[in-house]
């Protein structure tokens, strides 16, 4: 059993603070010269797919709790005789 929910839109995010990262670290030693065009299209391109992998988890747990209130509310309402009669 999980032990929280899982978050893919923090996981694409922190994958992507990763990238850049190691792209940062690569231009510091000298091993890579970097160009300015690799950091910039990496860190927006990662941040829209981090807010669209959290936005389709939203829409699929919410989906989900719906089903699932759906299946448990599978009775009949109680009778409501008389709960609006004046008194």
């Amino acid at each position: 059993m999980l032990r929280h929910e899982f978050r893919p839109g923090r996981a694409v995010a922190g994958l992507t603070m990763l990238v850049l990262a190691g792209g940062y670290a690569g231009d510091a030693a000298g091993d890579w010269e970097a160009p300015w065009t690799f950091f910039l299209p990496v860190f927006l391109g990662g941040l829209w797919l981090a807010t669209t992998a959290t936005w389709a988890a939203y829409m699929l747990r919410r989906r989900r709790d719906a089903r699932k209130a759906s299946t448990e509310n599978m009775e009949a309402p109680a009778s409501t005789k008389g709960s609006h009669a004046i008194k």
